[in-house]
């Protein structure tokens, strides 16, 4: 059983509120035609529609996603630099991906890491991915090596690498909620990486290229990324991030029918997440939750709170009927220090336990005199009687 703490919750959770006509009413997801989607929040990480989020798919070019993710972890790292020049093997030749995708790169030139990053993003090049991957790994093959530990280390379990463009592969597939947790990872762990995803042209060699997510140029939505994908095998698929009032959202839809299937079916997902949910910071750090009674300290009362940011994900209009309960994990007794964790703050909606989150103490409390010690004594046994 939760301890109750309603007043202060309606205080300090929902004085911020100005919702007279809330909307409570979430209908179901629209339907979706695609092989598979998704649709998440990308702060809380909470899935707002999803079909066969799980199967294993052909990628396409959403493998270069994790290329571009690698590539800002070795620039984040100092491993690399963006002014660094690559010199392009015939490995690497654009003359080597025909009828596919490419930024045109030559034999034996050298070609900066920055535009070669550009090419992979916004060209989509496969001979651009090739040059970065022998530049970062020294082969196709190590680095596809190094793709699999990073998708490990993402927990990214229905995904595994074979090539460092996307071009089909027996051994290579993603599904479409690894695709969720892969752009949710370049978004925080690689932001000047993921600017690159809004650009909408680029030009190398006097060949100027666009950006194939026609979502940035959609004045109905604020999207900034991220990337399409297309084989005959594959279908085309797009994975798309957009925010709007301080929510963003990261859409998937994978094996669409056509370029503009998978626009109207990633704008399906979007706008049915942006009009339905809201992201909130229920809690901030250090925010006192609770005052409660401790027993043998210098004080009689410690501060008790969140250490983090509390922030949330839920339907639009039901943030007033939120409601928090805590639960200790035994009596308090100093001494205390602050920070140390005592239990658990339940927040709950209709009832029911929706998240929780560590309850620590916002102050230390030192062991109190003799006396005191001896009085508390008295008083807690007579309130256990």
């Amino acid at each position: 059983m939760h301890k109750l703490v309603t007043a202060l919750v309606s205080t300090v959770i929902f004085a911020v509120s100005t919702v007279t006509h809330a909307q409570s009413f979430v209908p179901d997801p629209p339907a979706v035609n695609a092989k598979a989607y998704i649709l998440i929040d990308h702060t809380t990480g909470k899935v707002l529609a999803q079909g066969n989020a799980d199967e294993s798919l052909p990628p396409a070019s959403l493998t270069k996603m994790m290329t571009s993710y690698i590539i800002g972890k070795e620039i984040l790292e100092g491993r690399i630099s963006p002014s660094d020049q690559v010199t392009i093997s015939e490995n690497a030749w654009a003359k080597n991906f025909p009828e596919s995708s490419k930024m045109f790169i030559e034999v034996g030139k050298q070609v900066s890491v920055a535009d070669l990053n550009k090419g992979i993003i916004i060209s989509s090049g496969n001979d651009a991915c090739v040059a970065m991957a022998e530049h970062i790994a020294g082969s196709e093959d190590a680095f596809a090596s190094l793709m699999n530990t990073y998708a490990q280390e993402l927990g990214m379990s229905n995904s595994q690498f074979a090539n460092s463009h996307g071009l089909p592969d027996p051994d290579q597939y993603v599904s479409a909620r690894d695709m969720a947790t892969l752009a949710s990872a370049l978004i925080t762990e690689t932001p000047d990486e993921y600017e690159i995803y809004a650009e909408k042209s680029f030009t190398y060699n006097n060949i100027k290229q666009y950006n194939r997510n026609s979502l940035l140029w959609d004045r109905s939505l604020n999207v900034d990324g991220i990337k399409t994908g297309h084989t005959n095998e594959a279908g085309y698929s797009l994975v798309t991030s957009a925010v709007e009032d301080g929510t963003r959202l990261i859409s998937v839809v994978m094996g669409t029918s056509s370029e503009q299937a998978r626009k109207v079916e990633s704008k399906k997902l979007l706008n049915y997440g942006f009009r339905y949910f809201e992201t909130v910071t229920a809690y901030e750090a250090g925010e006192s939750f609770v005052s409660h009674r401790i027993w043998g300290g210098d004080a009689d009362q410690v501060e008790l709170g969140i250490s983090e940011d509390v922030v949330i994900t839920l339907p639009k209009g039901q943030r007033e009927q939120l409601d928090a309960n805590f639960e200790l994990n035994q009596e308090l007794e100093a001494p205390l220090a602050a920070g140390e964790e005592v239990g658990t703050v339940f927040l709950q909606l209709g009832g029911e336990d929706i998240a929780s989150f560590p309850l620590v103490t916002l102050q230390s409390v030192e062991e109190g005199g003799l006396f005191k010690q001896a009085m508390d004594y008295v008083k807690r046994k007579f309130s256990e009687e």
